[in-house]
């Protein structure tokens, strides 16, 4: 009997990038990309999450690299931004707000990203997790009773928390602080009166949480996020500052590159079905077999989910046949066995599953890691009934060709 293998991968390498891409934006707008790829890892099969590959800038990447990777922190820092003063900011004014005030939408809210050949759609979740600029007045204006005008730039005050970094000369500052989630405002108060401020850059952190890339399709997804800043806006920079731009959009790219590949030893295309111990006890002694089997084993490796079909050059009923020289036919039941990692559609081991001319039963092989090259088995077998109607035709050989078919396309 020969079999014949076949893989059927989606749209090449799988994919999964969330960027930010060209959209049409609205005016007074800024836009960032964010990208992050899924490639499995044989040297970590148990992981299964996006790399970001959003390049950073600012602080973490120039300034406190180790600080940030300690507090999984990294930042973007945007020098197209600009804020100005509406007017002069008094001593001790009587509402935070009135004065250096940030408030960014720490919370997670959903965007929905898109696969750009199936349409299927995900969700992925963001929040800003930090939050910088520079801001241009005399450092001296922050100095308040008891405490030096760094105190808190440097450090942060609650609910934000310090990186502890700042770089300062006598009229400007950058600072960064970290935005736990769900934090409310961050304010800094001044000590004397502020003629004019503005902010010539905006820095930010965020985390995602994107869907397990295992049950996601090879490709690309693409989406967006839009926050609005200024006054009571997502990015709420207090009633003084007011910002040139009133929109902030993300636009992400999730690249997905599932493996999915089988392979035969070699001769492992060829499958010969013999009695349990051979063919001894028949011509021996006339003892009929039991049946006739072959258990073939083929390596495999899959991170994304898959189904397998099969394809018959005789077909009797819902399976594959054999024929002998003279017409006679017999139907051969072939299964599969899945190694650990691999489950069926309803989250089961997967243990000689039938394979079907209809498909019913293998329309879903779902990894709960990557599984990396490990072994698996393909069960041929002739069944009591239909090796007494193979006996009665002694000397005759049986043959047939069977096509099974690993399809990432689910």
């Amino acid at each position: 009997m020969t079999v014949i293998k076949a893989i059927r991968q989606a749209m090449g390498p799988c994919a999964l990038a969330v960027a930010l891409g060209a959209f049409s934006q609205p005016a007074l707008a800024i836009v960032e990309e964010i990208t992050a790829v899924f490639r499995p890892d044989p040297a970590n099969p148990m992981s299964n999450k996006f790399i970001n590959t959003t390049p950073q800038s600012g602080l973490c990447p120039w300034h406190v690299p180790a600080r940030c990777e300690a507090v999984n922190t990294f930042s973007i820092r945007n020098s197209a931004f600009r804020a100005y003063s509406s007017g002069p900011i008094p001593a001790y004014p009587d509402d935070p707000r009135k004065s250096a005030y940030f408030k960014v939408p720490s919370d997670f809210r959903d965007l929905q990203v898109t696969h750009r050949s199936t349409g299927r759609v995900e969700t992925v979740q963001m929040r800003m997790a930090g939050i910088g600029a520079r801001w241009n007045a005399p450092v001296s204006v922050w100095a308040t009773a008891g405490l030096g005008w760094s105190h808190y730039w440097y450090g942060a005050p609650p609910p934000c928390m310090p990186i502890n970094y700042i770089a300062a000369a006598v009229n400007f500052a950058l600072f960064f602080w970290i935005v736990p989630e769900n934090a409310g405002a961050c304010s800094v108060t001044n000590g004397l009166v502020i003629e004019r401020m503005s902010f010539s850059t905006l820095e930010y952190g965020y985390e995602l949480r994107t869907p397990n890339p295992l049950g996601m399709d090879t490709g690309i997804y693409d989406g967006s996020i839009t926050y609005t800043m200024g006054p009571g806006g997502d990015l709420d920079f207090g009633d003084t500052m007011i910002p040139d731009d009133n929109v902030l959009t993300f636009n992400f790219t999730l690249s997905v590159e599932h493996v999915l590949k089988v392979d035969l030893p070699p001769g492992g295309n060829r499958i010969e079905l013999l009695p349990e111990g051979g063919w001894q006890a028949w011509l021996n002694q006339g003892r009929r077999p039991a049946r006739l089997f072959r258990d073939q084993t083929f390596v495999i490796a899959a991170s994304s989910r898959f189904k397998m079909n099969l394809e018959c050059g005789l077909v009797i009923g819902n399976t594959c046949g054999l024929r002998n020289g003279v017409g006679d036919e017999v139907p051969v039941q072939i299964a599969v066995s899945l190694p650990y990692g691999l489950r069926d559609q309803f989250d089961q081991p997967v243990d000689k599953l039938p394979l079907r001319l209809d498909g019913v039963g293998t329309e879903l092989f779902q990894p709960t890691h990557y599984v990396d090259n490990r072994p698996a088995k393909l069960h041929f077998e002739v069944g009591k009934d239909d090796v007494g109607e193979m006996l009665k035709a002694p000397g005759t050989t049986y043959s047939g060709v069977a096509t099974v078919i690993w399809d990432s396309e689910v």
